[in-house]
């Protein structure tokens, strides 16, 4: 099956109440309708260095943000093919660049326990070619954020839909758990990062937003959120085990 390796978008997010979800999802019966793959329980896995230094930026706001993680949409053995995720984000347009290479080998390259890169490693010819440039990105990156390791597991409910009449995808979180511990795409467990009946709501689109969601989110009064999920797990689960760490 192929898959999309290559995104620039607009990603805009919203949390709602059960009550405001309700109405987007009213306004939306005529504009968009459920994508390929209309529900899906996401599996992520997040590095980053051992000062948290891309979480740290992340919450800060930037201008320019990166993070990397592997990412699968079913419970993932070793041999389990899942994505490699590469996102940036600048002036609010996200590029996003990712391959598949099997679970094991892709935690063990971007955590440095094989030595070199993806070349080294002997995976570089099997990428087509897209996807070997895709491969060097990541290389870099693994280079410039030396020992990076699994920071965060974080998975999450999502229903996904794709616009009839203009270019949009819209998708819908729910239970939203991270965890520190037991790193691994096989499990479904961790502490919720918003609270119960609370759904993220995110608008991707290459550029403008269609009027009718524009209506709906100014009569319902639903605000742009900064909303990040590592980030979020970063400030209420990473920081505070820090913090009593070095207060002991």
């Amino acid at each position: 099956m192929e898959f999309q390796s290559v995104f620039k978008r607009y990603e805009l997010k919203y949390l709602l109440s059960e009550r405001q979800l309700s109405a987007v999802l009213e306004a939306m019966k005529d504009h968009a309708e459920p994508d390929r793959f209309p529900h899906s329980l996401i599996r992520n896995i997040y590095y980053d260095t051992g000062n948290y230094r891309l979480a740290r930026a992340s919450i800060e706001g930037p201008d320019y943000k990166e993070k990397l993680r592997v990412r699968s949409y079913s419970a993932a053995e070793a041999s389990s093919p899942v994505f490699v995720e590469l996102k940036k984000k600048y002036d609010s347009v996200v590029y996003k660049r990712r391959i598949t290479l099997p679970n094991a080998e892709a935690q063990r390259w971007l955590s440095g326990a094989a030595a070199g890169n993806c070349a080294d490693q002997g995976q570089l010819e099997k990428l087509s070619g897209s996807d070997r440039q895709i491969a060097g990105e990541i290389d870099y990156f693994v280079d410039h954020y030396r020992g990076l390791k699994p920071a965060a597991a974080i998975s999450y409910e999502r229903d996904s839909y794709a616009g009839t009449d203009c270019d949009i995808r819209i998708t819908f979180d729910r239970n939203i758990l991270a965890r520190t511990e037991g790193m691994d795409l096989s499990e479904i467990r961790g502490i919720p990062l918003i609270p119960e009946g609370t759904v993220l709501m995110e608008l991707k689109c290459p550029g403008c937003m269609p009027l009718w969601m524009s209506e709906v989110l100014s009569r319902e009064r639903i605000y742009k959120s900064s909303f990040s999920k590592y980030g979020t797990a970063y400030r209420t689960m990473i920081f505070p085990a820090l913090s009593k760490k070095a207060s002991d």
